[in-house]
């Protein structure tokens, strides 16, 4: 080891502290990679009256996501050290007593950052505490399906069924479109309103195999995604127990899990994936592609930071090859409730100028965005919306 790499190696186990005593030295500036291991050790070992990543984070993004944290520990670390650095953040910041007593994560207020942090460290959950973990889960996944689960049904049954009309009255199957325009002749002055003799409803019957929609979704299941995990999750669960469509589950890293098979429950789901760890973008698109049957039916949905540390010229390319095959191709930045999502903008913008909308959607908007995308409409005024909330 040269003297340069002593140098700069003393100066990330001394901390920002010494950065002043190493410039009289004329070390060389620490490289990106290093900036980020200074950031990850500066928010668990430096002192600061504001606690875990409250202060002194090293040249790094200040105040990052504590799943966010994780994850760049277990990318810029060897396993061993990852194992004492976690565990001492967990000593020295009370994630450790959260998730090895029970009744404090109890009761604890439902938070999806410290859902998707504990995720993060779900293989270190000791037994005793591994029911209340997954009832604190499930209790934000339940709130999450309560806001989006009738929202999604009613945009996706109406596109996929919209030429079909059924007797069977159903308030969330209501054609609002045509029932109002075969009865504006029933146009009331005295009570300036439409009084409908009649009613449309989509029909609702099994979609045939041939004419379904395939629906991938493609997870990046690296650090800072945690929160988009947790969206995905509940999202894919709600697709699949749809006969209309048929869902595909993905989750990559710098490796391919397909979690199709655990799409019954959401909380199971979540257990599939393994918070932390690279980016392989174009492995995991190579994959999917396996699962297109009819690209015309086929949407694809990719959920990523887009920080490619595979082979980023191969996976542009694929991704144009799939949208010119006919597949509706859409790369979703994040999914989450607060705060502007990390991403890699270089990626994003290539993607953009192929025609594949690429955006930050809140999951309010995903319901909507289904409907849009399903029903094959331009995206253009929503991605302007979506930019707006976001």
């Amino acid at each position: 080891m040269d003297k340069t790499a002593q140098m700069q190696r003393w100066r990330l186990i001394l901390g920002q502290e010494s950065d002043s005593r190493f410039s009289n030295m004329n070390m060389p500036a620490l490289s990106d990679e290093q900036d980020l291991m200074d950031s990850a050790l500066a928010a668990i070992y430096n002192k600061s009256e504001d606690g875990w990543f409250g202060g002194g984070a090293g040249h790094g993004p200040s105040n990052p996501q504590i799943s966010r944290w994780l994850g760049d520990v277990r990318t810029l670390f060897d396993k061993e050290i990852v194992k004492v650095i976690q565990n001492d953040a967990m000593t020295r910041c009370g994630l450790k007593q959260l998730i090895l007593e029970p009744e404090i994560l109890e009761n604890t207020e439902p938070d999806i950052s410290l859902a998707s942090a504990i995720l993060t460290l779900k293989d270190m959950i000791p037994k005793r505490s591994k029911d209340s973990v997954r009832t604190f889960i499930r209790k934000i996944v339940e709130d999450i399906n309560k806001l989006l689960e009738q929202d999604i049904r009613r945009a996706v049954n109406a596109a996929v069924n919209r030429r079909n009309h059924s007797p069977i009255p159903s308030a969330s199957a209501l054609d609002y479109k045509m029932t109002i325009r075969r009865n504006l002749k029933h146009y009331s002055p005295e009570l300036k309103t439409i009084v409908p003799e009649h009613f449309y409803f989509f029909e609702r019957a099994a979609v045939s195999a041939a004419s379904k929609w395939n629906i991938i979704l493609d997870i990046d299941q690296s650090g800072s995604m945690g929160e988009s995990v947790i969206y995905s999750s509940v999202v894919s669960c709600i697709l699949a127990s749809m006969s209309s469509v048929k869902t595909h589950v993905v989750a990559f890293d710098t490796n391919i899990i397909d979690l199709t098979d655990k799409c019954s429950d959401p909380v199971d789901l979540l257990y599939g994936f393994q918070l932390g760890g690279g980016t392989d973008i174009d492995k995991s698109v190579v994959y999917c592609r396996q699962l297109i049957e009819n690209p015309k039916k086929t949407l694809f949905f990719l959920i990523s930071d887009l920080d490619e540390g595979g082979n980023r010229a191969a996976f542009i390319r694929r991704m144009e090859e799939m949208k010119k095959s006919g597949v509706t191709v859409v790369c979703l930045l994040a999914l989450a409730d607060h705060g502007k999502p990390y991403y890699d903008a270089s990626v994003a913008g290539k993607l953009s100028n192929l025609g594949i909308p690429c955006f930050a959607c809140s999951p309010q908007k995903l319901p909507e965005l289904l409907g849009l995308v399903l029903k094959g409409r331009d995206l253009s005024q929503f991605i302007k919306g979506a930019e707006k909330t976001g």
